[in-house]
């Protein structure tokens, strides 16, 4: 026999046991122990029996005729209840058997001929059997679940555990030793080496001095003035490209075949020179390699410490939550409970309508934040109704911000396209990212460059990885594609809903600006653009946003023909008089009043991005 049955035999016993419990001349604990139990997954039949067996053992006739009737109206009412609705609450199951407790006791006094008890008695009868209901409904809902692990614990496969962890650490240092051996490889070279120059050295020489009666005299003697000549005119065609007339006159002086030597030591050269700068190509390709095997590395930390599975500390909570989602029709079949980095939960559960009826994610939510006593709302991707098939649900922890955006475009005059692309992008764990991308240039070329760096950036943050690492495998990914002029800025807005902490990340990105309460607040950047060199200077700035504020990115045609001397100063000025609170509306105004400086002209590309915050 299991352990599930053990403790339905259990129940029974504890059926018969509650008979002897007397208060008052009363048993309220029969009735109220018979409802919390039949409302549970049991035998109720059997349930029924043993009620009444015990009232047979212990009760007089009179009171156990009453609670049998008790009983049996209260079974009847729950019944149609979950024929109605598909689900009964608990307290309605409290409240039937309240109300028959007090109608049958009424009753009873009405046909009692001898002394009758006082009307309150009955009343306090009922208050205490619909209490005693209430309260005995989840410790039994306890008692009958599976041991102290939740559902499905033993049997899942899938489920993160420290093992888990330990191959993703484990994978990680693996990756992190090969970034390293890249990294550690030799470094870019500038110029070349002594033992090179030796070599360009004989291999001149092994094709134009080998065949001369001279080469003995010129080479092999030490104090031979060819050595010095020789290393002046490398220096002179490394530097100038071609070599210095008053070295070509003086090595015409010694040697009759100058004019051959200096031919082939440019041609020479340029074969060097070509061979170093593929050389430094490929140990700038290492190093991007290093760091891409580096942020996988990191995905895999992250990923290992991402999530902490709590199901084993909170079984209580998670008996709760599965105690509410039984009371709405739900059959749970695996149910997990994780915490984030930032301690915020996420509450995994396999589910299914218990009476094939099709039952709103939303419920499933509310008895989920009821359970765990917080706010929890359906995560990304989740249905919305529940049917008779067993459907996986994850619920996040509510946030305590919500935003909303608005974009303002202008299309540079002439131009088919625009060449600036942007994004709003909500990530798991409570981040409301917005990006744009100004290519350089405009039209279709630029508009190509901009939407690949977007592109690849909402690849990167919705596969996990960290801001600065996207960024980073972004530039990484242009700069390996080797074409010249393919640069595009990166200004990139990342807002936490929990804390309202905003992260802003400008590669030569025009200036943010933050709209507070009572001032304009402007953040500027001085870097290069992205795609230009394979180590980039990703600037970051951090703010604190509250209710009501909103933060405000734009490309540079936006400032660039303002024809001011501070622009910047003048966007503060433009924002601090507009008084919408709507950010479509806020970005449309931002570019109107730019036009009034540009006489109605666009003369590049302009976009506007606003988003603004409140407390929910």
């Amino acid at each position: 026999m299991n352990k599930s049955k053990w403790r339905e035999l259990v129940l029974y016993v504890l059926a018969i046991v509650t008979a002897k419990v007397e208060f008052a001349g009363c048993y309220p604990l029969i009735p109220a122990f018979f409802v919390a139990g039949y409302m549970e997954e049991v035998n109720r039949t059997l349930l029924l029996v043993f009620s009444i067996f015990g009232m047979a053992l212990f009760v007089p006739v009179q009171a156990m005729a009453k609670y049998t009737m008790v009983m049996l109206v209260s079974a009847v009412v729950i019944k149609m209840v979950e024929w109605a609705y598909k689900s009964c609450r608990t307290y309605v199951g409290a409240a039937a058997s309240g109300v028959s407790v007090l109608l049958l006791t009424a009753a009873g006094e009405v046909l009692q001929v001898g002394r009758r008890r006082l009307p309150w008695m009955g009343v306090m009868e009922s208050v205490l059997v619909s209490s005693m209901v209430m309260l005995l409904s989840p410790v039994l809902h306890r008692m009958l679940e599976d041991g102290l692990l939740p559902i499905g614990w033993k049997n899942r496969t899938d489920a993160r555990t420290p093992e888990h962890g330990e191959k993703l650490q484990t994978y990680a240092k693996s990756f992190s030793g090969l970034s390293q051996i890249f990294s550690h490889m030799q470094r870019f070279k500038g110029s070349f080496e002594p033992e090179e120059m030796g070599k360009m050295q004989q291999e001149i020489t092994g094709k134009i001095c080998m065949d001369c009666d001279q080469c003995a005299i010129c080479w092999q003697e030490e104090s031979s003035p060819m050595y010095e000549l020789f290393f002046r005119l490398i220096h002179s065609i490394e530097t100038r490209g071609t070599a210095e007339e008053e070295v070509h006159r003086e090595l015409a002086g010694y040697c009759p075949y100058s004019d051959s030597i200096v031919e082939e030591a440019v041609g020479v050269f340029e074969k060097a020179k070509l061979n170093l700068a593929w050389y430094n190509r490929l140990l700038e390709n290492r190093g991007i390699i290093a760091e891409q095997l580096d942020a996988m590395a990191y995905i895999m930390e992250d990923c290992a410490r991402e999530y902490q599975d709590i199901s084993q500390q909170e079984t209580r909570l998670l008996a709760a939550v599965k105690y509410r989602l039984k009371e709405r029709g739900i059959k749970t079949q695996e149910i997990h409970l994780y915490q984030r980095q930032n301690g915020k939960m996420s509450l995994q559960v396999k589910v299914s309508a218990k009476w094939g009826n099709c039952v709103p994610v939303k419920e499933l939510a509310k008895a989920a934040s009821q359970g765990l006593r917080r706010e929890m709302v359906p995560g990304k991707y989740t249905r919305t109704l529940i049917g008779k098939d067993e459907v996986f649900l994850t619920f996040e922890e509510d946030t305590s911000f919500h935003t909303l955006q608005g974009v303002a475009r202008l299309t540079k005059d002439h131009a088919q396209v625009s060449g600036d692309s942007f994004s709003f992008l909500e990530l798991e764990g409570g981040e409301c990212v917005m990006a744009l991308s100004d290519g350089m240039g405009s039209g279709i070329n630029a508009c190509k460059e901009s939407e690949m760096v977007i592109e690849l950036i909402e690849k990167f943050l919705e596969s996990g990885f960290q801001k600065e690492t996207a960024i980073r495998m972004m530039n990484s990914a242009m700069v390996i594609q080797g074409e010249d002029g393919i640069f595009s800025t990166v200004d990139m807005a990342s807002i936490d809903l929990y804390s309202g902490m905003c992260d802003f990340y400008k590669i030569g990105a025009a200036a943010t600006f933050i709209k507070h309460a009572d001032e304009v607040e402007c953040i500027s950047s001085a870097s290069l653009p992205a795609g230009i060199f394979q180590q980039i200077e990703i600037e970051k700035t951090s703010r604190q946003l509250k209710d009501g504020e909103f933060v405000v990115l734009l490309t540079d045609g936006v400032l660039d023909y303002l024809r001011v001397p501070m622009p910047e100063d003048t966007m503060q000025e433009i924002l601090d008089t507009i008084e919408t609170t709507n950010p479509g509306q806020m970005a449309k105004q931002i570019l109107e009043r730019i036009l009034l400086f540009t006489a109605g002209k666009v003369p590049d590309d302009m976009t506007v991005l606003v988003s603004g915050i409140w407390n929910k």
